[in-house]
């Protein structure tokens, strides 16, 4: 049995998962007071938040894959295809830029790159590779992709800094990204964007490869052999990602270097691998059935997830902008206020902080709990 459909319940629950752990993250009730694997890596290094955004790209590419392979075999006129996806790209780039903005819409200071604005470049800039590239192009195009970043990475002498160097500001990246973005960039650095130009270069490979697991689906191999490959491949991966880390480069999430985007890509394998077998391939009905039952939160999320993503974040904004007056005349932050409560809880301020973050998660899936009810599906 092949696997042609171009949505699977697998996918769409790894994506739920991914926005459900997005969502987790990004909204701790104290910023100061977080478990180690809840925040990134200072540096080099990884931990579980670091590998939510590579997931959304490998999500990303396998989608495109599935979609566009139905499309080609339905004679989809290509040219007309790449203009349809680059509106897609615009219309992501430009929500990321809005949440951006929001609240001050300061042109002359907002940060210009952001989460959605590099998924909005890799799908720019994959969508060619994809429609006009047959697999063994795209491998070669990941190859030549990453050669080069590790070349100027590692061997251009950045002015004043020298070449190699990989701390925060005085990488090859960085020095790109003042040369372009200066004065837009992530206003905690201001030297330096983790969501920069230039490891968007790699950021594309971890995009890349998801097309290539994507085109693998589509494969004539029965889907218990695509499922043994699927993990073998994510086995690999993460040994690719170790050596790598050891031999040329560290795992950095905000550099994005080839050792981060194999191990992330071997996570992601992994992770899909378990729900594709799980819901899509488990021949034991009973099994199938419980899984799906126990996933259905998480699929009901990945059915909106541009939506979720952005209005969750769009509402952690508010929450910090709106300030509400105190009786002793001061200001609170709507977010702070509603903290408050769960702060004097005898848990631990840890705790406190994660509960806030669970809690704000429940409120996002309701939502997106509603609009899967009602079978309000926003398409971009």
């Amino acid at each position: 049995m092949t696997t042609s459909a171009s949505r699977l319940s697998s996918l769409d629950a790894f994506r739920g998962f991914t926005i459900a752990a997005m969502v987790l993250v990004n909204n701790p009730g104290d910023w100061s007071h977080l478990y180690s694997q809840l925040e990134h890596a200072k540096w080099h290094g990884w931990t579980f938040t670091d590998t939510i955004f590579p997931f959304f790209l490998f999500i990303g590419g396998v989608s495109m894959a599935l979609s566009l392979g139905r499309l080609a075999a339905e004679g989809a006129d290509k040219p007309r295809l790449l203009i349809k996806l680059a509106k897609r790209a615009a219309l992501i780039f430009l929500i990321g830029f809005l949440l951006n903005l929001i609240p001050y819409f300061n042109f002359e200071k907002v940060r210009i790159p952001g989460v959605l604005q590099r998924i909005a470049l890799c799908t720019l800039l994959a969508a060619p590779i994809v429609v006009y590239c047959g697999w063994r192009l795209q491998l070669a195009i990941i190859a030549v992709l990453l050669t080069l970043y590790s070349a100027f990475m590692l061997f251009y002498p950045v002015p004043g800094i020298g070449a190699g160097v990989l701390e925060p500001g005085k990488d090859f990246g960085a020095y790109i990204d003042r040369m372009l973005l200066d004065g837009h960039m992530w206003v905690q650095s201001k030297t330096w964007d983790p969501e920069g130009l230039f490891s968007t270069i790699p950021a594309l490979c971890s995009q890349l490869f998801g097309v290539l697991a994507g085109r693998f689906l589509l494969s004539g191999l029965s889907r218990i052999e695509q499922t043994v490959w699927l993990l073998l491949a994510g086995l690999l991966f993460l040994w690719l990602g170790v050596i790598l880390d050891a031999i040329l480069m560290p795992i950095n999430k905000s550099l994005w270097t080839p050792s981060y985007c194999f191990l992330m890509t071997g996570w992601a394998l992994l992770i899909f691998s378990a729900f594709f077998w799980l819901l899509d391939v488990n021949p034991y009905a009973a099994v199938r059935e419980a899984a799906a039952r126990w996933t259905r939160p998480f699929q009901i999320y990945g059915m909106n997830a541009l939506f979720i993503f952005a209005f969750s974040g769009l509402v952690a904004k508010m929450f910090g902008f709106i300030k509400l007056a105190q009786p002793d005349g001061s200001t609170v932050s709507l977010g702070r206020l509603l903290y408050a409560p769960i702060r004097e809880l005898p848990i631990g301020a840890l705790n406190t902080s994660v509960l806030y973050a669970l809690l704000f998660n429940a409120a996002m899936f309701l939502l997106a709990w509603g609009m899967w009810r009602k079978r309000w599906f926003v398409k971009v």
